[in-house]
């Protein structure tokens, strides 16, 4: 057996547990550090490996015709641990993965303690290691400590890493009812990057604004958590905040009207405009402008299809304004998660800029192998764009928009969803020859966006050549 200088993960949550398997499963050892029981967090409350902190759910398991679905098949294919726990200790939750919650972490925590190249170190690092070290993965998610928070704001000359994260809610451009939406830009503006033609907007009467705005108000809204609070990120009010200070306030905002010509309706002038701008580089998902809020997801979803255009609206992501911790990951790091400045470190997990546990435990998955290739004296080979895991890679290091508005971050955390993959052809027909409408012909494109996945998932998986073990 080859000896390999041991890898050193700091965080022992589902990226860093994850990424430790898929490292000793190719005999490269690894020290996972972990703070707790050391340090303890605001929301952990054991010392467990994995430990889920909120939901006891991964979501749908739906691999033909569902996201993070196929993203569960892709990490069986790939050995997982975190699925591989998840399966053994799976609760009734109909479509979804659902775990018994100790059960799981202390499943993952007793593997990892198994395993002979793997050993956990308790303690907190607050610096970050030297080139001459060795190789570092840093997954240490949304609450990393204010030390280690300092010493990568120290590597990466960044501003800040912790922050309130504003966030408009996100939609797929093909559930956008274009019969009554329309391109343009406000007074036909091109801009550094533009046509003229760069937003889709949907115009309102004063009846139906009026009404949009009431039921804004009346919305149920999520509260910042104690450690939470704190000024609104760069200054960006929730759209219900503007509206509680006056009812007109976001018709002099996001919503005013001037400078757009409805073509559905040339001859009257819209009473408020909602606009959506274009979101990844895909062209799949468009963000409403100005919509970040903090109305509950359910409310969200209700409210925001009271907008002309989107009353059949699938919502990508919701909005949102809370305490987050994740890098700028398209300029830090490169295709496989390595600091540029710094490349023997790199980062998995959250603090890249990933949404759920899923996602989360992925991109460890995927460090770990870039990393296990890497010691093998292999190339660190990216999965294909089409699958589930190059999807969320590509998100992660440069599948937004760059913000030309004065320079301001834009990149934001995302879950997996099918707006990140690349189109598909697919079937619009069914087998009598007549055209599939609605919900049936997004299920077609669902199906072949999933199969595409997988079968790509598997060459990419055979083409690495890395050895692999279920957990």
């Amino acid at each position: 057996m080859q000896s390999f200088k041991p890898v050193h993960i700091i965080g022992a949550g589902l990226a860093g547990s994850e990424a430790a398997w898929q490292l000793a499963n190719n005999n490269v050892p690894v020290v996972l550090h972990e703070m707790r029981p050391v340090k303890e967090t605001e929301v952990h409350v054991s010392d467990h490996c994995a430990e889920l902190v909120c939901s006891n759910s991964f979501r749908s398991d739906d691999h033909e015709a569902n996201a993070v679905g196929v993203l569960h098949q892709e990490m069986r294919e790939a050995g997982s641990l975190i699925i591989g726990c998840a399966d053994v200790n799976a609760v009734p939750a109909g479509g979804a993965l659902a775990v018994a919650r100790e059960a799981f972490s202390e499943a993952v925590t007793e593997k990892l303690k198994a395993h002979p190249l793997i050993s956990i170190d308790r303690g907190e690092i607050s610096q970050l290691p030297d080139a001459e070290d060795g190789p570092c993965l840093i997954a240490t998610g949304p609450l990393t400590s204010k030390a280690l928070s300092e010493a990568i704001l120290a590597a990466t000359e960044e501003e800040s890493l912790a922050f309130y994260d504003a966030i408009a809610p996100i939609i797929h451009f093909d559930s956008i009812n274009m019969e009554k939406a329309w391109f343009q830009s406000r007074y036909d503006k091109k801009g550094p990057s533009g046509t003229g033609a760069d937003y889709i907007n949907c115009a309102m009467d004063e009846e139906q604004y009026k009404a949009f705005i009431a039921a804004m108000l009346s919305a149920d809204k999520s509260e910042f958590k104690e450690f939470e609070k704190a000024a609104y990120f760069d200054g960006c009010l929730p759209i219900e905040v503007m509206a509680e200070r006056g009812i007109e306030t976001p018709r002099f905002g996001p919503m005013k009207p001037v400078g757009l010509t409805n073509p559905h309706n040339p001859d009257v002038d819209p009473y408020a405009v909602v606009q959506l701008r274009q979101d990844n580089k895909l062209g799949t998902l468009f963000n409403i402008v100005g919509f970040q809020t903090k109305m509950k997801y359910g409310a969200q979803a209700e409210v925001f299809r009271m907008i002309p255009g989107l009353e059949e609206a699938q919502f990508a992501r919701l909005g949102g304004i809370h305490r987050n911790t994740f890098l700028n990951s398209p300029k830090l790091l490169d295709g496989t998660l390595r600091l540029k400045k710094h490349p023997h470190i790199r980062f998995a997990g959250q603090i890249t800029g990933c949404e759920g546990y899923v996602e989360s435990a992925a991109i460890g998955l995927l460090t770990g192998r870039f990393l296990a290739a890497e010691a093998l004296g292999r190339q660190a080979l990216p999965p294909p764009e089409t699958t589930a895991f190059g999807a969320l890679l590509a998100h992660i290091t440069g599948g937004h928009l760059i913000d030309t508005n004065g320079g301001r971050r834009s990149f934001q955390p995302m879950n997996v969803n099918f707006g990140l993959f690349p189109p598909v052809e697919f079937s619009r027909r069914r087998e009598d020859g007549s055209r599939m409408r609605g919900v049936e012909k997004q299920l077609s494109k669902k199906k072949a966006l999933s199969k595409r996945a997988l079968t790509d998932t598997k060459a990419w998986l055979a083409n690495i050549d890395l050895s692999v073990a279920s957990a």
